[in-house]
């Protein structure tokens, strides 16, 4: 009995005493692996300057994105639409189908992920920005639309090379500035930018090889 009230006495002191221990002990602080942008190296970070929100795996800029890509992907199918009765060229209708089929699969994916999230999903038809203000990078404005719907011929496939290469180099920007917001670090989001990235690049690529004997 004696050994025990002994040791209830001088427990607070010991602990206060191993506390001030484990303070003042130096030891590694802990890191965080950051992705980088595609194409781009990783960085390691101080778990300290990583941003906590409220326990979240995702960030407003990872909500932001989808939100917007969705709006971004949603104009594209509006210009692939545009195709049938309007162009001259046998590739371009191959293209123009590829985007459309890769584009509505990952705007499902985007509205897959926000609803479980409990996020706000974009109507389909948001692609239709009247103010220049409201537009994402890249997006074309209603007088850029009204021109590809009114051309013909090799001037459409001209136009449709021009503004897809222009509203694809868009969607990069988005990439770019998603990792830039602190965004993307989320596995599903950062394989998602990252998928989008390259994708986008290829057609990019392609887009440009088809234009360039056109005149540009």
């Amino acid at each position: 009995m004696k050994s025990s009230k002994l040791f209830q006495r001088f427990l607070p002191p010991l602990l206060i005493a191993a506390a001030l221990t484990a303070c003042t002990a130096e030891g590694p602080k802990p890191t965080v692996v950051q992705p980088g942008p595609p194409g781009q190296s990783s960085k390691v970070l101080p778990a300290d300057e990583v941003p906590r929100s409220d326990g979240r795996e995702y960030t407003d800029a990872d909500v932001r994105f989808m939100q917007g890509m969705i709006r971004h992907h949603s104009q594209a199918l509006r210009m692939t639409a545009l195709v049938a009765g309007r162009s001259a060229s046998k590739d371009l209708p191959r293209l123009a189908k590829r985007i459309e089929v890769s584009q509505q699969d990952e705007i499902g994916l985007m509205v897959r992920w926000l609803r479980a999230r409990l996020e706000q999903v974009p109507s389909v038809d948001s692609g239709h920005d009247h103010q220049s203000g409201d537009l994402m990078p890249g997006m074309l404005t209603e007088e850029q639309m009204a021109e590809l719907q009114n051309a013909k011929g090799a001037t459409f496939d001209r136009l449709f090379y021009r503004y897809m290469i222009q509203h694809h180099m868009g969607a990069l920007q988005m990439v770019e500035q998603l990792y830039a917001d602190k965004g993307g670090q989320e596995p599903e989001i950062d394989q998602f930018a990252g998928h989008v990235d390259a994708d986008q690049r290829i057609e990019i690529d392609r887009m440009q090889k088809l234009l360039a004997p056109m005149g540009g």
